[in-house]
């Protein structure tokens, strides 16, 4: 087994899975703003610190997402980041794309940049300790889009930052988003899903990326958010799996769900069917932001005496979504931290 096969298992070693603090300047702005805290840099170092420090964390956390300042950040008394997750056994990383842009001539449309100076950028973030990237793109379903032009240009895209990470001895988190947003049905969901990984994948074989070095992190298939039928728990974990077994080669060592602005719990709860379900030829786990950031961060308040609870708060929501990655979260796991 290759350096990045054993890292990307360790990313998605059972009952764990991969916490999304890669947030940059304006969204953690919009999070600090949302508990009346200032976003400036020691306030953001002091909420991470908070976050990668919560004991027994490492339990359920397998790797940390960073932004690029994150990454440069350490703790108060001194310790690069990186290295204080490392001694906890947890697998550091970082987001390398530098946002998704309007697509030319495709109105409505986007399509993720950050390829220019990459190969560049590699070798300093696995200098500075990343041991593997992430690179997101962002579908929008709506009328008569996504279009293949737009899908094509983000697969592209996709894949020639996974060669690089490759090259590079990171291992690559490949991320189609198809987007929530919007009045589609969970069956026009699932057909948006499965032409974007069809298109993602063909990519990866054509630039010669190695799957079983690489991660998945894409959408569940859900119901648009103004849908008015709101598909339940078992449908939603029942539509993702057939549409991933349909899609998705087994080499891949694991898929990394994104929660995707779903609440905390019902993120949770929709991994936990799906484990539930059982039968699927990778792991299925998580890379979250919000679903495990949003109890903390109001736990916080951005207030240091606030720590105690925001690290309960945190490592509760780890525990929860550890026990969904081998289906045995319950209802009263959440009663009982309440």
């Amino acid at each position: 087994m290759s350096e990045l096969e054993a890292t990307a298992r360790a990313m998605v070693a059972p009952g764990k899975g991969i916490l999304a603090a890669d947030e940059s300047s304006p969204t953690i702005k919009k999070r600090f703003d949302s508990i009346g805290a200032e976003s400036n840099e020691e306030n953001r170092r002091s909420y991470r610190e908070m976050l990668f420090t919560t004991r027994g964390a490492e339990e359920f956390i397998s790797g940390v997402i960073f932004f690029d300042e994150t990454l440069r950040q350490s703790t108060a008394d001194g310790t690069p980041f990186p290295k204080l997750l490392q001694k906890k056994g947890i697998v550091p990383g970082i987001k390398v794309d530098t946002g998704a842009k309007a697509l030319a001539g495709a109105g409505g449309e986007k399509v993720t940049e950050g390829l220019d100076g990459l190969r560049e950028r590699i070798a300093e973030y696995h200098g500075l300790g990343a041991r593997f990237a992430k690179w997101r793109a962002v579908i929008t379903i709506g009328d008569g889009i996504p279009s293949d032009y737009c899908l094509d240009a983000n697969a592209h895209a996709l894949a020639r930052y996974a060669a690089l990470c490759i090259e590079g001895g990171l291992v690559p988190i490949v991320e189609p988003e198809v987007l929530m947003d919007g009045s589609h049905t969970i069956e026009r969901c699932y057909e948006v899903t499965e032409r974007t990984l069809r298109k993602v994948f063909d990519a990866l074989y054509d630039q010669r990326v190695p799957l079983q070095e690489t991660i998945l992190k894409p959408n569940m298939v859900l119901s648009g958010t103004e849908c008015p039928q709101q598909a339940d728990v078992r449908r939603v974990a029942e539509e993702t799996l057939r549409c991933f077994r349909n899609a998705v080669p087994a080499e891949i060592p694991g898929i990394v769900f994104l929660s995707g602005g779903q609440s905390d719990e019902l993120a949770t709860a929709h991994l936990n069917e799906m484990n539930k379900v059982g039968g699927s030829p990778w792991e299925l786990s998580f890379s979250y932001g919000r679903a495990l950031q949003a109890p903390p961060l109001k736990a916080w308040a951005g207030k240091a005496e606030n720590r105690d609870a925001a690290q309960k708060a945190f490592y509760h929501r780890a525990r929860c979504n550890g026990a969904a990655r081998s289906g045995s979260y319950t209802a009263r796991m959440e009663q009982e931290a309440a």
